[in-house]
């Protein structure tokens, strides 16, 4: 277990010194700064939203996310098959490192079409006692009650990070007309945005596994959005050998790697697609970006979900076009380097 108060007196003093060196107009020392040489005052506060227990990628991202002293995550939603559990699990990431924040479980089925993520695997590795007392029914609109309560109370300053199909995003933005204004900004991964070859051809799976809030998202939001694609994602990946090798040095990173291994039954790679959208709220620059706008396919069950983006330089939407892979793994483990020697 991470000693919470050192993360804690971690995270102000980093906060404090990049504070005190900006009002002496300097920048912060780069030993200050630790993961991140480039400290930002105050911290970019962060609601995420989340598919965490089907793909790892989720859970590595949200390690990610509580080891960043630069992020003020003030809250966590779930949604898709068994959301319940995915909740626990996010708790259990967030309780290791002695962060109290909620994390609700929200909507499951889809808008229109049959859910295709019908359960969390992950949660399998869930303590014995916390299966055994999981709820077997929840609200989901309670997740959506709390967005709109913590968007409200923060307005301007919220970046909503979107990892996994947009169900919860799309009912918030249905239920609360206009709340996207009082957002800083949606990130999301999801989509996909160019012809570079992925296993799918133009499909992403948080995109089609709700296709009509996929659709609802790009149509509903007045805020800026941030697209990062599986067309960049796909290109920064580890085998199960190094995945073990780099997870051992750090207890969070442990485990995620025990979930892992129920990943590596079926999978040969890890991706790192969520952990890309999380570290480049932190640092946007690890991507390059096109400004215009996305179109959803609707038009057929087996296109539903297709995303499509005509550059235009007034768009709303900025999708990802690059990414430095060396650059992203250097800025992902540092976090949890810095941390272990802490």
């Amino acid at each position: 277990m991470i000693q919470p108060d050192i993360l804690r007196q971690r995270r102000a003093f980093l906060a404090l010194t990049g504070r005190l060196a900006l009002a002496a107009g300097c920048a912060p020392l780069s030993w200050a700064a630790g993961a991140n040489p480039r400290i930002r005052a105050p911290q970019k506060k962060l609601l995420l939203d989340t598919d965490i227990g089907s793909d790892i990628d989720d859970a590595v991202a949200l390690a990610y996310i509580v080891m960043q002293p630069e992020i003020d995550l003030l809250g966590i939603t779930t949604a898709t098959g068994e959301s319940v559990k995915r909740a626990a699990l996010a708790r259990q990431i967030t309780r290791q490192v002695g962060l109290d924040i909620p994390v609700i479980p929200g909507l499951e089925p889809p808008r229109v079409i049959a859910q295709r993520q019908l359960v969390a695997q992950q949660a399998i590795e869930l303590p014995q006692a916390v299966r055994q007392t999981l709820p077997r029914d929840h609200n989901p609109e309670a997740a959506i009650d709390f967005m709109i309560h913590t968007i409200r109370s923060n307005p301007g300053e919220i970046t909503l990070l979107a990892v996994g199909p947009f169900t919860n995003v799309a009912r918030l933005l249905e239920r609360a007309p206009g709340i996207s204004k009082l957002l800083h900004e949606i990130v999301i991964m999801g989509g996909k945005y160019s012809d570079y070859p992925t296993p799918w051809g133009p499909t992403e799976w948080n995109a089609i596994v709700d296709p009509h809030a996929t659709s609802m998202l790009f149509q509903l939001a007045e805020c800026p959005i941030r697209a990062i694609g599986l067309d960049i994602t796909w290109r920064l990946f580890m085998t199960p050998e190094k995945v073990r090798s780099e997870f051992k040095t750090h207890p969070l990173l442990q485990t995620v790697l025990a979930w892992s291994e129920v990943w590596f039954k079926e999978r040969d790679l890890l991706h790192f697609h969520d952990p890309l959208a999380a570290a480049c709220i932190v640092s946007p620059d690890l991507c390059t970006y096109s400004r215009g706008t996305v179109q959803v396919d609707l038009s057929d069950s087996k296109t539903a979900g297709i995303t499509t983006f005509t550059p235009d330089p007034s768009g709303p939407v900025q999708i990802a076009n690059g990414v430095d892979p060396d650059r992203f793994f250097s800025t992902f483990f540092t976090a949890f380097s810095i941390a272990a020697r802490t």
